[in-house]
């Protein structure tokens, strides 16, 4: 991705974000036959990593992270809740990302993003035995 990241990276992140969600939101089309919900746990190292997601058409963020690294290098951590906001609020998704204990913050971050990846390929598997789209009410 091209930025202005002279200034910083905030805007360039949450465009990543933005796109990312509205390609998943795009490419999930009506949701029929997946899954829909997924969750991982990831561990790295010394810090536990925790996901949940719900493809439901709501848009929705709980970030229980805290990240007291305020910088990884040159990136700003607290980039990775705007990312992860931009993602749950294009692709219309309930998204909920917890750190539920360590000390290092790049492992922090990397277990977030690791969960995040197996929860979303979880909740868009197809499932035979999933007619139509999952939900009671028969509409996402």
């Amino acid at each position: 991705a091209d930025g202005d990241t002279y200034v910083d990276a905030h805007h360039t992140v949450e465009d990543i974000g933005i796109t990312l969600g509205l390609c998943l939101k795009e490419a999930l089309g009506d949701k029929a036959g997946i899954n829909r919900y997924g969750s991982a746990y990831v561990p790295m190292d010394e810090s536990l990593g925790f996901v949940a997601l719900d493809l439901s058409g709501r848009s929705y963020l709980v970030f229980d992270a805290e990240l007291t690294n305020p910088k990884l290098g040159d990136f700003d951590t607290e980039l990775v809740e705007e990312f992860f906001q931009a993602v749950a609020f294009n692709a219309e998704m309930n998204l909920h990302l917890r750190i539920l204990y360590g000390k290092n913050t790049h492992h922090k971050v990397e277990a977030l993003f690791k969960a995040f990846g197996r929860a979303l390929r979880e909740a868009i598997t197809t499932n035979p035995e999933i007619k139509g789209v999952n939900s009671t009410k028969g509409v996402l």
